[in-house]
C-alpha cells in the first residue's frame, strides 16, 4: 500500500509534466496566432498555470458544487457521518467535511487537495440502497482515495484539464473566426489538429489513472474493514441499481465511486472506471490475500 501511495506520488509529477508540455505547446500556437513572440507565449503560459493554480486550490469545492452536494453535520445523518469517522480514526486520518448529494442515483466520491481539505460526499440514492456494512464499504473506498493520496492526482488533473479545455477553445475560436487570408494555412491546420487532440490525450491520460485508483480504492476499502465480502456486495448493489446522475458532469465523473454518466458507446471506451464484474473479480481473487 506505501508503495501504491509513492506511485500516486510520481505519477502526479509525470501528470504534470505532461500537462505542462501540452499547455506550453498550445501557449506557443496561440502567440502564433496572435502574431506574438515568446513574450506572448509566456505571459499565455503563466496565466494558464494561474488559472491551474486557482482551479487547484478549489477544485474540492467546485466538484461539490457542480453536483449540488449539501454539507452536513452528525446530527443531520448521524449514520453516514459516524461511519465516516469511524474509518477516519481506524486510518488515523483527519476527519474530512461530509456532504450528501440529493440524488436517486446510488453513488459517492472524494475530493480535496490532501487528508487534511479532504471532502467526501454520498447521494441520497447510496444512503437508501446500501445497508451499514456495505455503506461502511463504500465510505472506506472512498477514504481509501484520501490516504493513498487519488484526491491530489484527480485535482491536479481537473484542474490542468480545465486549462488544456480553455485554451483549446480560444484556438478553435480564433481559428474559425480569423480571416483566412491572413493565416499561414499551415498554422491553421496544426492549430485546428491540436485544438482537437490536445483534448483527447488530456482525456487518456486521465483515464489510465482513474481506472488503477478504483482498483487500489476497492483493495483498500477491503484491508481497512477486514471484509471483502462487503465491498463485494457494495459492488453489486451500484450495478443492479446504478444509473446516471440527474446532474451529469464529464469534468468531475472521474471522482465517483460508479461511473455517473449515461451509457452509450463513447461513454464505454472513455470511461473513466473499469467494469464492475471486473472489480469484483478481482477483490474475490485476492480475496484470501487481503
Amino acid at each position: 500500500m506505501y508503495r501504491a501511495v509513492s506511485a500516486n506520488k510520481r505519477n502526479t509529477i509525470i501528470i504534470m509534466l505532461i500537462f505542462f508540455g501540452l499547455i506550453g505547446g498550445l501557449a506557443w500556437l496561440s502567440a502564433v496566432y496572435l502574431n506574438g513572440g515568446w513574450s506572448v507565449s509566456l505571459m499565455i503560459f503563466a496565466i494558464a498555470l494561474s488559472y491551474a493554480a486557482f482551479e487547484y486550490f478549489l477544485a474540492g469545492r467546485i466538484a461539490m458544487s457542480i453536483n449540488g452536494a449539501r454539507e452536513i453535520t452528525r446530527k443531520d445523518n448521524p449514520l453516514l457521518w459516524n461511519t465516516v469517522e469511524n474509518l477516519t480514526i481506524t486510518e488515523g486520518l483527519p476527519m474530512p467535511r461530509v456532504f450528501v448529494i440529493e440524488d436517486d442515483a446510488p453513488n459517492a466520491f472524494a475530493t480535496g487537495r490532501n487528508p487534511k481539505n479532504a471532502m467526501v460526499a454520498a447521494t441520497t440514492g447510496l444512503l437508501d440502497v446500501m445497508n451499514k456494512r456495505e455503506l461502511t464499504a463504500v465510505m472506506a473506498h472512498e477514504l481509501g482515495h484520501v490516504k493513498n493520496y487519488d484526491i491530489l492526482v484527480a485535482t491536479i488533473v481537473f484542474g490542468l484539464v480545465s486549462v488544456i479545455s480553455l485554451i483549446c477553445d480560444i484556438i478553435l475560436r480564433i481559428t474559425i473566426f480569423s480571416d483566412s487570408r491572413d493565416r499561414n494555412p499551415i498554422f491553421l491546420i496544426v492549430g485546428l489538429a491540436a485544438a482537437i487532440i490536445s483534448p483527447i490525450v488530456a482525456l487518456l491520460t486521465q483515464l489510465a489513472v482513474s481506472r488503477q485508483r478504483e482498483y487500489l480504492a476497492d483493495a483498500t476499502s477491503v484491508l481497512t474493514t477486514a471484509d471483502t465480502d462487503g465491498m463485494v456486495r457494495a459492488l453489486e448493489k451500484l450495478k443492479q441499481f446504478g444509473k446516471p446522475l440527474q446532474k451529469e458532469n464529464t469534468s468531475t465523473a472521474h471522482l465517483f465511486i460508479n461511473n455517473p454518466l449515461k451509457a452509450g458507446f463513447f461513454s464505454k471506451v472513455f470511461s473513466t472506471h473499469p467494469p464492475i464484474d471486473e472489480r469484483i473479480k478481482r477483490l474475490q481473487n485476492n480475496a484470501e490475500k487481503m
